[in-house]
């Protein structure tokens, strides 16, 4: 065992010599944490290590070949400069692991022949295998580097080397199917109760990872741990331990409603301690999001595949209508029947990727600008100076990625642009959740009837809607706005007072003005059809800014039914169709789906279009009138006779 030694402004450096001591800069630290870890928890030792290793045949355009900690299999591969199995290249970052940062150690590691190649800061740590035989060469992430005890065991490294990423995903996945198991069994659950029990462990855990700082695992060691030491000081009243961990996990994420108050953990402690021991092989603060995210969304797809499949929307049709759509940073985007999150996570995805290609590209420039043909006839020591200047820029375009950092592209997308409510709880906390495991977002979701509105949420306010509305089913005439549907919390009001200003009182004032006004007397269409999707299609059109754009799932038979002509005539009103799709009927039979569905894409009226096509209709009304005025007056003439002149019944249909 060795640790980590710091007096005053300087740190012990082990590989540089036994009395060796540096002067503590962020990434030195972060260097000798590693090599502690690698010694503590791999077994390595110090005589097959050396840190700050470079080379100068690496390649033109890509700076100095350079590593910060080497790790060979064994002391004789060092002496006699063998490949190293291991390369790890450290920044002093707070921000999730950028792979194309870390292309000095990626040179060395290429160049060297090493197996894996680390890249870790201050928040997480990556592994990845070279892929060798590729020009140029690539990177793939696995599960982990070997211990000391099998890095001369070819077999086993050519296991671990096959871990990849994919197969952690569908670990993971298999891993909440086998918790859910457990449950099912010992507390004989319904599987949406199941479920619930299972993303309340899931976050109990990721506020541990998140807040422990020695970025300890949630595992049943530890909470056992701490269980023997509160079991010391507990009242016979007191609730116990695991139930107390709910309660510090309520009060955590109380401001983004994922729990009731009062909710409890409704499983036996045997049953959550099973959990946690499944679950201890990962730390949910360093998973990787895609890993997180998709397997969390593979165990909600199987989970409520019964009972609640109209929340999913197909992966392939949420894809396409974002797609479609192609929303842009900065652009604020709702669902007002986000089930499970599905658009609004893919969205966000959209956009991030958006973000981050920029930002890629942004550092490839800098690259190409300071790393061009004269560096290459510089003195190490002014390489070692533009080195550090080209970090410094990537550390400053790596904030607009970085999350915590309150004005960063990231956060404003994450924290200003997604909006959702649903009003099934379950499935709007589900929403929250499957959106923290994809990497956030999870903050403008809420539990509300889409009909109404609530905070961020309310007209003339978004770019894009992408909703899947509930459809079949009618809103009763005596359906009626009730005190119930306030908004009652007045810290909240206040915070979203100062966030939207005079637009939010007057959102308010769709509810509150209401009260025991029928549902449907809130809306144009109401008069004309209850159906519940005719209701959404006007409720997504006011929620749209004038030249907002919108992708909507309705069934056909808005499209074609006799009946909901008018209904058209409104949407024809109101907004410009850019696009109807068809879709097989069998695409939604997983979701329950018993109608054919289309996809339809409009483009709300700016003022000036609005304006135009009712100048437009007048005309073309007035045009038809003069028109055909004689035919219209002799049909109606012919109506109107009594008697024997009377028309048959067969002729007045024709």
């Amino acid at each position: 065992m060795i640790e980590l030694e710091i007096k005053a402004n300087k740190i012990k450096a082990p590989l540089k010599g036994k009395d060796a001591w540096l002067v503590l800069k962020p990434e030195e630290q972060v260097r000798q944490e590693y090599i502690c870890r690698l010694v503590n928890n791999y077994g390595y030792d110090l005589a097959q290590m050396a840190q700050e290793i470079q080379v100068s045949n690496s390649q033109r355009g890509q700076g100095r070949a350079m590593a910060d900690i080497v790790v060979w299999k064994n002391v004789e591969d060092k002496r006699e400069n063998s490949s190293p199995i291991i390369v790890v290249e450290c920044k002093a970052e707070h921000i999730t692991v950028r792979e194309e940062d870390y292309f000095q150690g990626y040179n060395y590691a290429s160049w060297a022949g090493a197996d894996f190649f680390v890249t870790t800061n201050l928040k997480e740590t990556r592994i990845f295998k070279v892929v060798k035989g590729k020009i140029p060469k690539k990177l793939e992430e696995v599960v982990n580097i070997p211990e000391a005890k099998i890095a001369n065991d070819e077999k086993k490294i050519n296991e671990l080397l096959k871990l990849t990423k994919a197969f952690t995903r569908d670990e993971f996945s298999k891993l909440l199917f086998k918790c859910h198991n457990i449950i099912r069994n010992n507390d004989k659950l319904s599987p949406e109760a199941a479920f619930d029990e299972i993303s309340k462990i899931l976050f109990i855990k990721i506020r541990y990872e998140r807040t422990n700082t020695d970025g300890q695992i949630f595992s049943k060691e530890e909470f056992k741990k701490a269980k023997d030491y509160d079991d010391r000081f507990r009242a016979a009243s007191d609730m116990p331990f695991y139930q107390k961990l709910f309660e510090q996990t309520k009060r955590d994420f109380k401001d983004d409603d994922l729990f009731e108050q009062s909710e409890i953990i409704r499983i036996r402690e045997n049953s959550f301690e099973a959990i946690v021991e499944e679950l201890q092989i990962y730390n949910l603060s360093t998973t990787s999001d895609d890993v997180k995210g998709i397997a969390f969304e593979q165990f909600l797809g199987k989970t409520f595949r019964g009972e609640l499949g109209q929340f999913f929307t197909p992966r392939t049709i949420v894809d396409f209508i974002v797609e479609v759509l192609d929303p842009q940073e900065s652009e604020i985007i709702c669902d007002p029947c986000c089930g499970s999150g599905g658009f609004l996570i893919k969205a966000f995805e959209y956009v991030r990727s958006k973000i981050e290609n920029e930002i890629h590209h942004a550092k490839e420039k800098i690259k190409a600008d300071y790393y061009d043909e004269a560096y290459e006839k510089l003195s190490n020591k002014r390489k070692e100076a533009v080195d550090e200047a080209v970090t410094d820029l990537f550390a400053k375009l790596n904030t607009e990625l970085d999350i915590n950092n309150l004005k960063s592209r990231i956060r404003e997308l994450s924290y200003d642009c997604i909006f959702g409510t649903d009003a099934n709880p379950r499935m709007s906390r589900t929403a929250k959740m499957n959106m923290i495991m994809h990497g956030d977002g999870h903050g403008g979701v809420h539990h509300n009837d889409g009909l109404l509105n609530v905070n961020g949420i309310f007209e003339n306010r978004f770019d894009i809607i992408l909703t899947n509305p509930p459809f079949g089913s009618r809103v009763e005439k005596s359906l009626k706005i009730t005190e119930a549907d306030k908004y009652t919390d007045v810290e909240r009001i206040e915070k979203y007072r100062l966030r939207y200003g005079q637009e939010y009182d007057n959102a308010l004032k769709q509810v509150n003005d209401n009260i025991g006004t029928s549902l449907l007397d809130l809306f144009e269409t109401g008069s004309l059809s209850s159906l519940t999707e005719v209701l959404f299609i006007e409720r997504c059109l006011n929620l749209l800014k004038p030249g907002g754009r919108m992708g909507i799932v309705l069934p056909e038979g808005v499209l074609n039914n006799t009946n909901l002509q008018k209904i058209r005539d409104f949407v024809e009103s109101r907004a410009k169709i850019l696009l109807i799709t068809s879709i097989p009927q069998d695409v939604f039979i997983a979701s329950g789906a018993t109608v054919k569905p289309s996809l339809l894409f409009f483009k709300k009226f700016t003022e000036q279009e609005a304006e135009q096509w009712k100048d437009i209709n007048t005309k073309a009304e007035l045009e038809a009138s003069q028109k055909y005025e004689p035919e219209i007056n002799q049909i109606l003439d012919q109506l109107g006779l009594k008697g024997k002149s009377a028309p048959s019944i067969e002729e007045k249909r024709n």
